[in-house]
């Protein structure tokens, strides 16, 4: 009788090295962990390097339920310059000889800070009636980009090899463009910048300090590198949790809405919460929806068989 080999799952850190882009390292995770199903939680451009949430097994699926989350970045802004990316890997456009001190540029960045707006490179992942932004600027296509509202909740600059070169720690909301940034201030300084290095620090409340370079991974041996997945709720770890009796944790792998009222819970209409088994352990994503009875909690994506 062939044994069953159970599929991996759970989040991996990575610590993404600079030149390659966020699907080398989905399939470097694959041919690792024996699986086709990988994802991730938010693409890296191939010059940054930093925190990549990898997801594996059915952790994967979990990508389309999260919501935009606080990112954390280390970058470094070379003033005078401008290109054609936004960043160094692109076409220089014009230099500036007239940089400002360090004193005209701390009095500009209260400008970037809190909810700003801005315009998304058209070297991006975006896409734009089904076109990825990126694709269209490599065949010389510029389409119109609304601007879009992000927020800046920490910016400081401070300089490394001045007058050009400084270093931005940044923690923003999703969404937000540390390239797109750097032109902006470089634009607001009426010099010009771009962005000549990009770390991601922190994202989802998972930092470099729990992360691992694919060298790393490849490594280890098949038990060192499973025991690096960690729990897939931790996805959802800001959710308010919901622990449930064995009834009722069939009716809602089953498919059924139960009563807030039944499980001694009272939530609002839209929020989403974890489900876990009577030992505590998560097992799927749950909402709370209105229904003929009444408010009521219904499973939304389980995780877990």
């Amino acid at each position: 009788m062939t044994e069953t080999v159970k599929e991996p799952c759970g989040v991996l850190v990575v610590n993404k090295h600079a030149g390659a882009t966020s699907h080398d390292i989905v399939n470097r995770v694959r041919r690792l962990y024996g699986t086709r199903r990988v994802g991730h939680t938010g693409t890296l451009d191939p010059m940054a390097t930093g925190v990549l949430v990898v997801l594996v097994g059915r952790a994967a699926k979990a990508s389309e339920y999260l919501m935009s989350e606080r990112k954390s970045y280390v970058a470094t802004l070379r003033l005078g310059t401008v290109t054609d990316t936004g960043d160094t890997t692109g076409a220089v456009l014009s230099v500036s000889e007239n940089l400002p001190t360090a004193d005209a540029l701390q009095a500009v960045l209260p400008r970037f800070r809190g909810e700003i707006s801005q315009i998304p490179p058209m070297y991006s992942a975006l896409k734009i009636n089904g076109r990825k932004l990126v694709d269209l600027a490599r065949r010389g296509e510029i389409v119109e980009r609304k601007p879009r509202p992000v927020t800046v909740y920490r910016l400081e600059a401070t300089p490394t090899d001045p007058p050009a070169d400084y270093r931005l720690e940044v923690t923003c909301s999703g969404g937000t463009y540390i390239r797109t940034l750097c032109e902006d201030i470089g634009a607001a300084l009426g010099c010009g910048g771009t962005m000549a290095s990009l770390c991601r620090t922190e994202t989802g409340g998972f930092s470099l300090s729990s992360a691992h370079t694919v060298d790393e991974l490849t490594e280890m041996d098949e038990s060192e590198r499973l025991s690096c997945l960690l729990p897939l709720d931790l996805l959802f770890r800001e959710l308010p949790a919901v622990r449930l009796q064995s009834f009722h944790e069939k009716l809602l792998r089953g498919g059924c809405a139960v009563l807030q009222s039944k499980l001694k819970v009272d939530y609002s209409i839209g929020t989403r919460v974890r489900l876990l088994n009577a030992s505590g352990v998560f097992f799927a994503l749950g909402e709370v929806t209105e229904t003929e009875e009444g408010s009521s909690v219904k499973a939304v994506k389980t995780f877990v068989l």
